[in-house]
C-alpha cells in the first residue's frame, strides 16, 4: 500500500483510483431560510451559516451538478479561527428524493465534484432513482488537484521512498530531510498545515450534514476517504444513519503494532496467491528464484541495465506486491520480471513512465492520521517483526515504509487510530483481496455489520462490481444488509 490511496503509481502507468467516499442524508424540502449553526462537538467553535446553501450550476458544468459554498473554520478546535471555503456538489435524484448520500473518493485529496460529474451517468444512475448524490472538494487540495475548495499554498510531489536508515546518524539525516520537505509547505500557512487530517474532514462532513438539512448522515468514503467515515463514527456516532467503507483500511485499531503485521500478511497472500500459481503453471522456477533474488539484492543491489539504476530488496519486494494484486492478468509479467532480474537485470521492474523507484506522496494528511516511529530502534523492532511474518513481502506497501516520510515532521500526530465507540448502527463494508479484510477488522467492532467481498484483485468495488453496487444502493435507501458474509 502506497501512502496515497488517490492517485498510486504502479509498475507502468498511474492509475485513478477512483474510489481510493461520504454519505449524508436530507429530507425533501427541508433546506429552508435558516441560520445553521455548525458546532464540533465538544470543542466550542462554531461556523456561521445563513440560509440554505445557494445551489447554482458547477463550473464547466456538462452533467447537471450544481455547486454550493460553505464556510468552515480552518482550525476546529480554535474558537476565532478563520474560515475557509468547501465547494459541494449535488447531483439531484432523479424521482422523489428520500435523502441524501454524501460521497467521497479517498486520495487524500481526490476532487469529489469533478469525479463524481464524470460518474454522474454510470455508477450513480440507480441510487439516484430514490437519493440525491452529494460531494465536497476536502480542505486544502486545491488547484493543483482539480479541487475546488480553499487550498493549502503547496506544491505536491512525489519523491522516491527513503532508505532505512542504517544508525542513528541516519535516523537523523531522514528527519532532517523530511522536515525540509514539510516546512516548504507548512511555512506557507501553518495553521491550515496543522489542521488536514482526517479528523478534520469528519469535521467538515459535520457541518455539511447540518448545512443539508441536519438528518442522519449517509456515507460513502472509498479508498482513503474510508477514514474520514471512522474519525466520523468516532466523533458523531449518533448522527450516523449509515454509512459504507469501500476498499479501505483499518484506523480504528488500539494495537497498532498488531495492525502493520496484518498488512504484511496481506501482502504475503498476494505473492502467494502468485507463486501457487506459478506452481501449478510454466513458472515453477519463480518462487524459488525469488527468495534467492531478495538475499542477493539486500546485499548487492540488482542493475536494472537499460536505465541506470539499481534494485535492493525493499525495492524489488515494493514493484512485485503492487503487481501480484492485479492478479493473473499481471502474473505472466512478473514471471518474467523475476527471473531476468536473477539473471542480472532488474529492467523488467523499471515502471516506463514517472519516478522510477517505489514512491510516495508529501504526506500533509497521512502525517497526522498515522504513527511514525520515534526512532530508529522503535523502527528497526517494527521492520524486524514485518519481516518474520512475512518473509516474501517484508515491509513493502505497509504503514513501516509508508510513514518513513513522516519522520522528524513538524506536526505530532494529531488523529492516530483509534477503536470504534460502541452504538453505531451496523454498517457496510466492501472490498476486494486483502481490503475487505481491512474492512472487516474495523466493523467487527459494531455488531450487526456485513461485508461484501469480491474475490479477486481490484481497489474499491462499488463503480466496478455491479453484485457489490446493488448491495450498497440498497443498504443506503432501505437500510438492508446482506449477510455477513457476502461474496460477489
Amino acid at each position: 500500500m502506497t501512502s496515497r490511496g488517490l492517485i498510486r503509481r504502479r509498475r507502468n502507468q498511474t492509475t485513478v483510483r477512483c474510489g481510493r467516499g461520504a454519505l449524508s442524508e436530507i429530507v425533501a424540502g427541508m433546506l429552508k431560510s435558516i441560520a445553521i449553526v455548525l458546532t464540533l462537538l465538544g470543542s466550542g467553535v462554531q461556523a456561521q451559516h445563513a440560509g440554505p446553501l445557494d445551489w447554482r450550476p458547477c463550473p464547466n458544468d456538462k452533467a447537471g451538478m450544481e455547486c454550493a459554498d460553505l464556510r468552515v473554520p480552518v482550525n476546529w478546535q480554535r474558537t476565532g479561527s478563520r474560515e475557509i471555503t468547501l465547494k459541494l456538489g449535488r447531483l439531484k435524484a432523479t424521482g422523489a428524493s428520500e435523502g441524501s448520500v454524501l460521497v467521497a473518493y479517498g486520495g487524500p485529496g481526490g476532487p469529489g465534484i469533478a469525479l463524481t460529474q464524470s460518474q454522474a451517468g454510470g455508477w450513480w444512475t440507480k441510487l439516484r432513482e430514490r437519493m440525491d448524490i452529494v460531494t465536497w472538494d476536502t480542505r486544502g487540495y486545491g488547484e493543483q488537484f482539480g479541487g475546488l475548495s480553499t487550498g493549502l499554498p503547496c506544491t505536491w510531489t512525489r519523491i522516491p521512498m527513503p532508505e532505512f536508515p542504517d544508525d542513528d546518524a541516519d535516523f537523523g539525516r531522514l528527519s532532517d530531510t523530511n522536515r525540509g520537505y514539510a516546512e516548504a509547505c507548512r511555512n506557507k500557512d501553518p495553521e491550515f498545515f496543522a489542521n488536514m487530517s482526517s479528523a478534520d474532514n469528519a469535521r467538515d462532513m459535520e457541518a455539511i450534514r447540518k448545512a443539508l438539512g441536519g438528518a442522519g448522515l449517509n456515507f460513502y468514503g472509498a479508498s482513503y476517504a474510508g477514514f474520514y467515515g471512522q474519525d466520523y463514527a468516532r466523533l458523531f456516532p449518533g448522527q450516523v444513519r449509515t454509512m459504507v467503507l469501500d476498499g479501505t483500511w483499518n484506523h480504528s485499531t488500539s494495537d497498532w503494532l498488531g495492525e502493520l503485521e496484518e498488512m504484511a500478511r496481506s501482502n504475503e497472500e498476494a505473492l502467494g496467491r502468485f507463486f501457487d500459481w506459478c506452481a501449478a503453471g510454466k513458472c515453477r522456477d519463480v518462487p524459488a528464484k525469488w527468495r534467492r533474488l531478495i538475499a542477493g539484492a539486500e546485499r548487492t543491489p540488482i542493475p536494472a541495465k537499460r536505465a541506470g539504476i539499481a534494485y535492493d530488496g525493499r525495492d524489488l519486494r515494493s514493484f512485485a506486491v503492487s503487481a501480484a494484486k492485479e492478479g493473473v492478468r499481471a502474473w505472466p509479467e512478473l514471471a518474467r520480471d523475476i527471473r531476468g532480474a536473477a539473471g542480472g537485470d532488474a529492467s523488467g521492474f523499471v515502471p516506463e513512465r514517472g519516478v522510477r523507484y517505489p514512491d510516495q506522496a508529501t504526506g500533509v494528511t497521512e502525517c497526522l492520521d498515522w504513527p511514525r516511529p520515534a526512532g530508529r530502534a522503535e523502527l528497526t523492532s517494527a521492520i524486524a517483526r514485518l519481516r518474520k511474518v512475512a518473509p516474501n513481502a517484508g515491509t513493502a506497501d505497509t504503514m513501516v515504509t509508508g510513514t518513513l516520510g513522516c519522520v522528524g515532521w513538524p506536526v505530532q500526530v494529531t488523529n492516530p487510530p483509534a477503536p470504534l465507540p460502541k452504538g453505531l448502527p451496523p454498517m457496510l463494508g466492501a472490498g476486494a483481496w486483502g481490503e475487505s479484510d481491512a474492512v472487516r477488522r474495523v466493523l467487527k467492532q459494531v455488531p450487526g455489520s456485513a461485508t461484501v467481498r469480491q474475490e479477486g484483485p481490484g481497489h474499491t468495488l462499488y463503480g466496478f462490481n455491479t453484485c457489490a453496487r446493488d448491495h450498497i444502493n440498497r443498504y443506503f435507501t432501505d437500510r438492508v444488509l446482506p449477510p455477513a458474509e457476502t461474496e460477489c
